[in-house]
């Protein structure tokens, strides 16, 4: 054959190798939308780039900022992984048709059902729960005894009139800890319960969960609500007024003898628009395993959501470990509940 002849196949086969080197580079870069804050997340980036040798790129923002840029950037989006925090954040972005349905084998098994989204008809889930951390309150033992908050109806019992700091209600840890309220009590019971916590309020809901907790040991308020790993921080901290802070209140796990301790989650889901999608599912898969779990809790003071992943955190233990019973309702439902409970808030005035 003429070389005249060779040249177009030539030409073909140059161009097609191009494409796959191309289609083969881009499979080793993921990249993450992150609205995690935390610098012991460059732990799992780094162990899931040395175990798959795929490169993570992050872009970081909140949950709303990175809501609005998925949608301002549709198809073309290059978001591979999405990760948020709460469970009505996670609902929101699926309810949005932000996420793509993944079913594996692997977080089947490693990820309990009541930590997923709800299945939608061939059992895949749209987003998955890689840490949980529990809705806990603290209290000052001076003040208040033990067994007059250790469920989280009583926070809106006329007996802690008075006493009692919040968050804003509309705060999303707040939102989905009365929706998963909602599940369990019905809509009537949980807003008069809701009324009843304005008027235990010690002050106007203002601040963060740290916050919080501050307030409880300096006095200004006896009972206040956090998640668990504001409280694990403190316990950690090496500044002598964090760990006088820690020191001075107590923590209990409400509604033991019930239905359980409210707990939130972490999550991960597989963008609408993945160019990466299979590199997106190994990401999740590798945020199943022991490695990245045993990272979640000892780095970030978070509980794994794998199961039989043990817990090594002192401050965890310190808590009590996983030696709670916490809630086993879905947390799709409780992030499901957030636009009632809204309302509820607007009608009993909970700012």
């Amino acid at each position: 054959m003429k070389l005249s002849a060779l040249l177009p196949f030539a030409r073909l086969l140059c161009v097609t190798t191009l494409v796959a080197a191309s289609a083969a580079q881009a499979q080793q870069v993921l990249n993450v939308y992150s609205a995690r804050h935390y610098p012991s997340d460059e732990i799992l980036y780094a162990g899931f780039t040395k175990k798959t040798g795929i490169q993570v790129q992050r872009v970081d923002s909140d949950d709303a900022g990175i809501v609005a840029r998925l949608r301002a950037e549709g198809a073309a989006s290059p978001a591979d992984v999405i990760l948020m925090v709460d469970a009505a954040r996670l609902w929101r972005g699926e309810s949005m048709g932000l996420f793509q349905p993944v079913k594996s084998a692997v977080l089947d098994a490693a990820i309990p059902a009541t930590l997923r989204g709800a299945p939608d008809a061939q059992g895949a889930s749209s987003w998955y729960g890689f840490s949980t951390r529990a809705r806990v309150v603290v209290f000052d033992p001076a003040k208040v005894k033990r067994e007059d908050v250790d469920t989280y109806e009583e926070l809106g019992d006329p007996k802690n009139k008075g006493k009692l700091c919040l968050r804003s209600g509309s705060h999303p840890y707040n939102l989905s800890l009365f929706g998963a309220v909602l599940e369990h009590m019905g809509e009537a019971k949980t807003e008069a319960w809701l009324k009843g916590m304005v008027a235990n309020l010690a002050r106007d809901p203002k601040g963060g969960d740290t916050d919080q907790i501050r307030a409880v040991a300096s006095g200004e308020c006896a009972i206040a609500v956090t998640n668990s790993y504001y409280l694990a921080r403190l316990m950690h901290s090496t500044k002598p007024e964090d760990l006088a802070v820690a020191d001075r209140v107590q923590v209990v796990f409400p509604n033991q003898a019930s239905w359980g301790t409210h707990v939130n989650i972490a999550g991960a889901a597989v963008a609408k628009h993945a160019p990466n999608r299979a590199g997106a599912i190994q990401f999740l898969e590798y945020l199943s395993s022991a490695e990245a779990q045993e990272v979640f809790s000892d780095a970030n003071n978070e509980w794994p959501a794998a199961k039989g992943v043990k817990v090594n955190n002192s401050a965890l233990q310190r808590m009590g470990g996983s030696n709670f019973k916490s809630e086993t309702i879905p947390i799709s439902a409780v992030g499901g509940n957030s636009l009632k409970v809204q309302q509820m808030l607007d009608r009993v005035g909970f700012k």
